[in-house]
């Protein structure tokens, strides 16, 4: 209880309701709820309201207009009719997986010579590595496409070009002033794309159109069936790539988000069938909260606690009981994932109270130890942000070489805050809300001052208040089953659409409340107000049970949602604060 007393109180920023939301709820035939939700989020007419709760593949950008891709599309193309061998060289998170997927598929159906290649997270680290281009290159590679990598690779390419090898890069992170030497760059944050923050998965996608539409038949200038079923499937690859590397899920985004999601409980690839039979979603509609927490940290374990290969193969694969058994060893390592993250996070609040970093001027949080496994950091990072609401960097400092991940909050640029202080490190990379680095274990200690320093001149007092967005104030009686069914037409959520939470306040128990799961960390309760009474959960936070017992009334900040048991459906609140006044 020492450590969570000195977490930081959730302020509450309630949006006003708007007096459109009446007649925009008429137009629509939907709940004034929903209606208020759609115009906190800037849309607020008829036709684009309809657009966005309908999203059309047909609306995506032509994949003509993505920088690179039709340049990067006939290389590959005539690599592929030269007989050419092509190796797919991308990243071990799940947007570098579902990439390096998507483009194996489409070649693999081209005839080519395709190999992929994932660094191993640990022994290599992020992006394109000297050693593994002289392994490559031995082995007879003449083209090397990377996904979700390489912006940064300039001399890695140089190194690729003189062992004979010609290089193609997509990306979405961060391009630096300085462009590599490659045949072709694909990146959506150059020439002025409508779409800039797409994914490494989106990416790969639009190239894999861009080929789709370099291969059409000669004769008739028409798509292959087969390859257009090939883009049809490949639209659930890019979706979890997408919704996984927490991208904003508007626009082009949540389209391709949208059609993929609905098509990925139907899919016909063999490994996502064998994952998500794994995870318990068979037979379910899958949403953005089961990627997010079901799917994508199964796949995301092979890296983190082995290597990201495996998570590729299972996405390539075609034998069903080499899928199903390959899933069921993913699932094995996330369980020892989830393990090694409680005893990191555990370790690092310990540190930030020894150390002080709990301070409220103080503005960053850098923690540093031996043991901490690489492959969790981040994760670790992103907790104890929820927690310190403090731009965080962990690093694992085996061997005296320090490998870092970092996560940021809003407002807060932690790529160009690592810019700002390169002259302590030996490299970096990322984005403005995540990104690793390498560092010597020396000089840890100059960086951490120099990153404080970076965050104190670019980081207000305002910002590291923790804020909870709040949709709106309502009563528990508005949220009938039908109304929650229409709030979650905005699926999928998540960066830039996040699930909407709506407040409650003066509500009151009417059955104790108690802890629940294997931990006793979970919370459930019963309340009502004047309007009705619903159950609810709350997520770790098991530690208010006491507090509960002791107040009459309350406030409670929730989604709403829906929760079946013995067949019979109703609403449920899934607690995201409580507030005593």
């Amino acid at each position: 209880m020492r450590l969570a007393a000195r977490m930081q109180k959730k302020k509450w920023r309630i949006k006003e309701s708007s007096p459109d939301a009446k007649g925009l709820a008429g137009s629509l035939k939907v709940s004034q709820v929903l209606a208020q939700v759609l115009i906190n989020r800037d849309i607020g007419t008829l036709e684009i309201a309809q657009a966005f709760l309908t999203p059309k593949l047909s609306e995506l950008i032509a994949p003509e207009k993505m920088p690179g891709a039709t340049a990067a599309a006939k290389h590959i193309v005539n690599a592929i009719k030269q007989d050419k061998r092509i190796v797919i060289y991308g990243d071990y998170d799940v947007d570098g997986i579902t990439s390096v997927s998507i483009l194996w598929h489409l070649l693999e159906l081209l005839g080519a010579k395709v190999e992929y290649y994932i660094p191993h997270r640990v022994d290599e680290g992020y992006g394109l590595n000297p050693e593994a281009i002289k392994q490559l290159a031995q082995n007879g590679a003449q083209l090397i496409v990377t996904v979700d990598c390489g912006a940064t690779a300039i001399e890695e390419t140089k190194l690729a070009n003189s062992l004979g090898m010609e290089v193609i890069i997509t990306d979405h992170h961060q391009m630096p002033e300085s462009k590599p030497d490659a045949v072709a760059i694909v990146h959506p944050g150059i020439c002025g794309y409508a779409n800039p923050d797409s994914a490494g998965a989106m990416v790969a996608f639009k190239l894999a159109w861009a080929i789709v539409n370099e291969s059409k038949t000669a004769a008739t200038g028409k798509t292959d069936p087969h390859l257009r079923e090939f883009l049809l499937n490949a639209t659930t690859l890019a979706a979890m790539g997408t919704i996984a590397d927490i991208v904003d899920l508007r626009g082009e985004n949540r389209i391709l988000a949208n059609f993929g999601l609905r098509g990925l409980s139907e899919s016909k690839l063999t490994g996502i069938k064998a994952i998500i039979d794994t995870a318990e979603l068979g037979g379910k509609e899958i949403d953005s909260y089961h990627i997010a927490f079901k799917l994508a940290p199964l796949l995301n374990a092979a890296g983190r606690m082995g290597h990201a290969r495996l998570a590729v193969e299972l996405l390539t694969g075609e034998n069903e009981m080499n899928c199903k058994r390959t899933a069921e060893y993913l699932k094995q390592q996330n369980t020892q994932r989830q393990q090694l993250q409680r005893k990191i996070y555990k370790h690092a609040k310990e540190m930030i109270v020894t150390k002080g970093l709990n301070h409220p001027d103080r503005k960053t949080i850098v923690l540093a130890d031996d043991s901490w496994h690489t492959g969790v950091i981040g994760i670790v990072a992103s907790r104890v942000i929820d927690d310190y609401f403090k731009p965080t960097i962990l690093i694992n400092t085996a061997n005296g070489a320090g490998q870092g991940s970092g996560r940021s909050i809003e407002g807060f640029n932690i790529y160009e805050g690592l810019n700002a202080c390169e002259q302590h490190l030996k490299g970096f990379g990322g984005h403005k809300m995540a990104a690793g680095l390498q560092i010597e274990k020396e000089n840890i200690e100059a960086f951490e001052d120099a990153f404080e320093e970076y965050a104190q001149q670019n980081l207000s007092d305002e910002q590291i208040i923790s804020h909870l967005d709040i949709d709106g104030e309502c009563k528990i009686g508005e949220f009938t089953e039908q109304t929650v069914r229409q709030i979650n037409l905005l699926e999928p959520f998540g960066q830039g659409n996040p699930k909407p939470i709506f407040a409650t306040r003066g509500v009151h128990r009417i059955s104790p409340p108690r802890c629940v799961g294997v931990r006793g960390d979970h919370l459930q309760i019963a309340i009502s107000d004047n309007t009705g009474s619903v159950r609810c959960i709350g997520f770790n936070m098991g530690k208010l049970e006491k507090k509960l017992l002791e107040v009459d009334t309350f406030s409670v900040a929730y989604e709403p949602g829906l929760n079946t048991y013995n067949g019979r459906t109703s609403v449920q609140f899934v607690l995201t604060d409580i507030q005593f006044d």
